[in-house]
């Protein structure tokens, strides 16, 4: 019967040291095959640029963006330090085995606790990316590169096991942690858990049982909490009307506002969220594996919010960004595809013993599935893409891309600032020196974020509406650029080969080109390598 308990028990934490360490390792290793993209990841060079600067101010000490408000001071601090010893390629790689590792020994114990099964916990894991990367709906993911986000749900997976085994306090104080690395993952997956605390009814522990696991998540997020609060304080409400704006509907509406967003994704999103009720309501239920439900079934829910606030915003725009710009969206991205992950298994193998070679088959059917899921992500990724910093849309050449920041790293004034084309990610990661802005650095304070927009638009904007930005700083007008070098202190411009700016070029190879503006000092005129 559909949602019975009959006959199930709740599993131990673990089934023998050996097998939950190389059941763990595996999972490591499907984790590795999904997200092992050439450093660095789009958001590696955002991160972990900010995370040297933080413990190394005089490191480009005044690029706009890495002065800009510190949102994440938590990885920052925790990873920030390796930047000291190892280059930013090497804390990536470190930093990605780090947090690859904990989500793989996270995930094996909370898929265990609830299909204790040798061998499941790795078919889970496979299901969870798999779904993952082909039916979200805004963009959010579980296993990526080294950043805040992957340390968070290495966090919220640790209070999702602990949650399913009814251990409360560890559950708060997991979640603590989580909205210490990333107040926004760390926040929906609190509240998700408070609804699952209200829905438990007469097994619903009291709150004075669960002060210690409270308190210290008060001691891990309030101090996060309280920063974040801080990147609007003292901001003009105009202001921040204006960088919600920014940010909801001009900048990231493909993660934020549901209209926005990709139709074909929000079709395969709804299709998953039916195959998630229909598998909820077939597989028997354990009392841990309900509060696990429940708060799926809670990211789905805010994930309607964010419908209904998208909706609102047709009307009521400016009241609308001030809430959409929280990410109702994210938490459903991953909480859905990990429910099914771990209920496709419980459902496989509770009901594979009705069915003749059914025990055989179950297994063989969920490799199949995962695997198509899993190897058609890396065959069509990993084999045929280059790193995701350097798409093409990014750089029209990573070998001359590559190229030419080398030659900016070694024959420019360490202080020098550049003015870089609009989708550029890895400058400052290859280079070393600052720019004047891009549109992947976008700051997180409100008044840093207004002027990182106006900065974008005064470089890179058309003024026609048909066609918002330029190709190419090329088309720009020389008297324009030499203007923006005086008004943001930049003294070079990097761009395309052709055509040819009007200025000295220092240097050139087949695709790239870096000229020299009148505000530039002597170093890179002596340098002139240009063919």
């Amino acid at each position: 019967m559909p949602g019975s308990n009959r006959n199930l028990t709740e599993a131990p934490a673990t089934n023998g040291t050996w097998r939950a360490g190389v059941e763990s390792l595996l999972i490591f290793v499907v984790f590795a095959l999904y997200a092992g993209w050439p450093v660095p990841e789009p958001n590696e060079s955002h991160y972990l640029s900010k995370a040297k600067h933080y413990w190394n101010r005089s490191w480009l000490a005044d690029d706009f963006f890495l002065e800009s408000a510190d949102s994440h001071a938590t990885f920052y601090i925790t990873a920030g330090w390796l930047t000291r010893f190892l280059d930013l390629p090497d804390v990536a790689r470190v930093g990605r085995v780090l947090t690859w590792a904990l989500l793989a020994f996270y995930w094996r114990r909370l898929s265990w606790s609830l299909a204790p099964w040798t061998g499941a916990s790795i078919l889970s894991a496979a299901l969870l990316v798999g779904l993952n990367e082909r039916f979200q709906m805004a963009g959010e993911w579980i296993v990526g590169g080294f950043e805040a986000k992957g340390l968070a749900y290495a966090m919220v997976l640790a209070a999702l096991g602990e949650l399913v085994r009814g251990r409360w306090n560890l559950t708060w104080l997991y979640l603590g942690a989580a909205t210490a690395f990333h107040v926004l993952v760390g926040g929906w997956a609190t509240v998700a858990v408070g609804v699952c605390w209200i829905a438990s009814g007469a097994a619903r522990p009291r709150i004075a049982a669960m002060l210690p696991g409270m308190a210290g998540f008060a001691l891990l997020a309030g101090p996060v909490v309280w920063q974040s609060l801080a990147l609007t304080r003292g901001v003009d409400a105009t202001a921040i009307a204006t960088a919600n704006d920014i940010c909801v509907f001009r900048r990231i509406p493909h993660h934020l506002f549901f209209y926005s967003m990709n139709v074909g994704f929000r079709w395969r999103f709804a299709a998953l969220v039916a195959i998630w009720a229909a598998l909820a309501w077939l597989t028997p239920t354990t009392p841990g594996a309900k509060r696990l439900r429940v708060c799926v079934w809670a990211s789905v829910g805010l994930a309607a919010i964010g419908v209904a606030l998208s909706t609102l915003a047709l009307w009521q725009p400016e009241f609308a960004a001030r809430w959409l710009r929280f990410y109702w969206f994210r938490l459903a991205d991953v909480f859905v595809p990990l429910g099914i992950a771990i209920t496709a298994v419980q459902f496989a193998w509770q009901t594979a013993p009705r069915i003749r070679w059914g025990r055989a088959l179950a297994p063989v059917a969920l490799c199949v599935i995962a695997a198509a899921l899993l190897g058609s992500y890396v065959f069509t990724v990993q084999t045929t893409e280059t790193p995701r910093a350097d798409k093409a849309t990014k750089t029209a050449n990573l070998p001359d891309w590559r190229d030419v920041c080398l030659w900016v790293s070694e024959h420019t004034p360490a202080d020098a600032r550049f003015i870089t084309h609009r989708p550029a990610q890895t400058f400052r990661w290859y280079a070393g020196r600052s720019e004047v802005a891009t549109n992947k650095d976008m700051p997180q304070d409100a008044r840093s974020l207004v002027e990182w927009w106006d900065r974008l638009e005064a470089i890179h904007a058309t003024g026609n509406p048909e066609q918002r930005w330029h190709h190419s700083l090329t088309e720009l007008d020389p008297a324009r650029l030499e203007r923006l070098g005086k008004t943001y202190g930049a003294q070079y411009v990097l761009t395309d080969a052709a055509p040819a700016l009007a200025f000295p070029c220092v240097y050139r190879n087949g695709t790239y080109a870096v000229y020299q503006l009148s505000t530039a000092g002597s170093e890179a005129a002596n340098n002139d390598v240009s063919p």
